[in-house]
Parts: structure tokens; C-alpha cells; sequence
């Protein structure tokens, strides 16, 4: 990196959902902040759930978030790497962003160094004990199969029915995502702790948990 420059993480804008404040509220502050950070951005990186739901069709994109991908384009075509990581709402990318956008998008964590330090990076979802529901499902919709099978569908119905979905999901575990009870039940600490034991990690950044957390691992 030179001089003067900056690493830029954030993840889960949720966009599409409704929350505190509309989609194109969200949008546009990310959006904000995105040309704040092109001043002096390395590269950013965009952690997952960056969408409430993306379904990319072989023809077909999804309404919406015409600003955003603009902006992120702009970025790419400057020079800055920005790096998508593909989170358990919006995983069915399958090469837009990376051939329209300029993106590199990532399935599972990353390992990066930058001045003497490593990094781990990635969504976060499936990862550590519990949430086996969760994994079991994140098997079924990583399936090409299932991934082919949904495409045959009319977009309408897909969204509606993910859209269903993601909002029955947020309404069940807001109190959850608002809890913190410590390290010991936080399963990506738990994962940290264990990857830490045979990995030479500096930090771990992760996105997934709405909650957020700055825990130290050992020393």
C-alpha cells in the first residue's frame, strides 16, 4: 500500500429490506460513504448481505440498486479492487459482478497480508458450532441443481417468496441479533479461537452478526 492510503470493510446494508430507515435511504448513504472512502481507498471491501436477496438470472438482473452498482463501477474503473463477498442473502451471483462490475467475488473466506499483518476475511455465516438448521440449508442452496431448478422460476415469484422469507427470519431473531451474553457464546469467536490455534491470524473480520463486536483472541 502507499502512503496515506486505506483498507475499507463494511457488510450487511440489507438492501431491498425494509428497516429503520427506506432501501434508498440506506443506498444512498452507502453510496456517500463509498465516494468518501475513494479518496484514499487501497481497496474495499464489501462483506457480505450487501443485498436482502440477489438472484442473478442468465438475461435478468434485479430491480433496484441502479446507484449503487454505477458508483461501484465508477470505483473499479479508477483503479480501486473492491472485493464482494457472497453473504447468506445475497449468494446467487454467477459472474455479472465481476464482468460488468469489475468486482472479485468470493464464496468462502480469504487469507490476505497487507504491511506484515494477516487477515481473515469473510461473511461469517456457517461458521463455528450451532446454527446446524442454517448449514443444512446453506448445502442446499449452494446445490447447482437447486440453483438451476430455481432459475427456471419467474423472477416475481422468487423474490416474493424470498422476500417473504427474509422478513418472517428478521422478525424471529431481532432480539438475538441484539444480544450480546459474551465471547464464550458468540460462534465466530468460538470459530476464531479454534482457526487461531493452528493459523497465524492478526485479525479476523467478519460480517453476518448485526451486532458490533471488537473481541480480542489470546494476546
Amino acid at each position: 500500500m502507499k502512503a496515506g492510503q486505506k483498507i475499507y470493510f463494511a457488510s450487511d446494508f440489507h438492501l431491498g429490506a425494509k428497516g429503520k430507515t427506506s432501501s434508498g435511504e440506506r443506498e444512498r448513504k452507502v453510496i456517500r460513504w463509498l465516494e468518501e472512502c475513494s479518496k484514499d481507498a487501497a481497496e474495499i471491501y464489501l462483506v457480505g448481505d450487501v443485498f436482502d436477496f440477489w438472484f442473478e438470472y442468465a438475461t435478468v438482473i434485479p430491480k433496484g440498486h441502479a446507484r449503487l452498482l454505477g458508483k461501484i463501477a465508477e470505483l473499479t474503473d479508477k483503479g480501486i479492487e473492491v472485493h464482494f463477498f457472497k453473504g447468506n442473502h445475497d449468494m446467487w451471483t454467477f459472474g455479472y459482478f465481476e464482468k460488468e462490475l469489475g468486482m472479485k467475488v468470493y464464496s468462502e473466506p480469504i487469507a490476505k497480508e497487507y504491511n506484515g499483518k494477516k487477515f481473515f476475511i469473510g461473511h461469517g455465516d456457517g461458521l463455528g458450532p450451532g446454527d446446524l438448521k442454517y448449514k443444512l440449508l446453506k448445502i442446499l442452496f449452494t446445490s447447482k441443481v437447486c440453483q438451476w431448478l430455481l432459475a427456471r422460476f419467474h423472477p416475481n415469484l422468487v423474490f416474493g417468496i424470498a422476500n417473504y422469507w427474509s422478513r418472517k427470519s428478521r422478525i424471529a431473531n431481532i432480539k438475538k441479533d441484539e444480544a450480546y451474553e459474551g465471547p464464550e457464546k458468540e460462534w465466530l469467536y468460538q470459530f476464531c479461537k479454534k482457526h487461531r490455534a493452528s493459523n497465524e491470524i492478526d485479525y479476523y473480520i467478519f460480517g453476518h452478526r448485526h451486532l458490533p463486536l471488537d473481541l480480542k483472541i489470546e494476546n
